[in-house]
């Protein structure tokens, strides 16, 4: 939000430069210097406010272009569209990551990037789900020893936040390796599947206590 008391307090000629073609001022602020300008008695030809109407309308289409290009960053184009290539579904990785670790999700992901022929970020999302998991096991036990979980609720337990954060950096590494507006069907949930119930049963036996970090595992304490 503009603040125009702050705009009041420079001089006209600082407030020309607001009204300047090429500034870095968003609209709102190039529309408050003009008022002032006007109120304190500049007289604006009516082409030059034609001009700075042009200039706030530019800047305006220019911030929606902007903002309107980021959404596109972060939206998922999932298709139904038979010709287009198959891949696990954005959100069923970042689900399964949540829940079940990064292990699981980052195989999930690292066969996307395998089948786009991405093998750089192949590697490194499956490198980043073993590294993750260790950071896990020692990370969430540190939290407690440290009595770091009297700051979380129930529902914001030390093993819900580091599993997020997993998580979110896989959701991030789709964003930046994924070809931008990629159309995909949605793979096959079997190998998903069967990969999540072999996780899972690790996780609930807690196999020698590898996944007492796990948010799942945190139900039974």
């Amino acid at each position: 939000m503009v603040n125009r008391s702050v705009l009041r307090k420079l001089s006209n000629q600082e407030l020309e430069v607001y009204l300047q073609e090429g500034n870095r001022f968003v609209p709102e602020a190039v529309q408050v210097a003009f008022e002032i300008l006007q109120e304190r008695g500049r007289i604006f030809s009516e082409q030059e406010k034609t001009a700075v109407q042009q200039l706030i309308q530019y800047k305006k289409e220019a911030e929606e272009a902007k903002i309107n290009a980021e959404k596109e960053i972060w939206q998922d184009y999932i298709t139904e569209d038979p010709n287009a290539v198959k891949l696990f579904p954005r959100e069923l990785i970042f689900i399964i990551s949540l829940l079940l670790g990064t292990i699981p999700g980052s195989i999930l992901l690292g066969l996307n990037f395998i089948k786009l022929k991405k093998y750089g970020p192949a590697i490194l999302t499956f490198i980043f789900g073993c590294i993750f998991f260790t950071v896990q096991y020692f990370a969430v036990p540190f939290m407690y020893r440290n009595n770091i979980q009297r700051v979380f609720t129930y529902r914001k337990s030390p093993e819900l936040l580091i599993g997020a954060a997993g998580a979110l950096i896989l959701f991030v590494f789709w964003v930046l390796f994924t070809p931008k507006k990629l159309p995909y069907r949605a793979a096959s949930y079997i190998f998903p599947g069967i990969i999540s119930f072999i996780m899972l049963a690790l996780i609930v036996t807690n196999y020698q206590g590898w996944f007492s970090s796990y948010f799942l595992v945190s139900f039974a304490k």
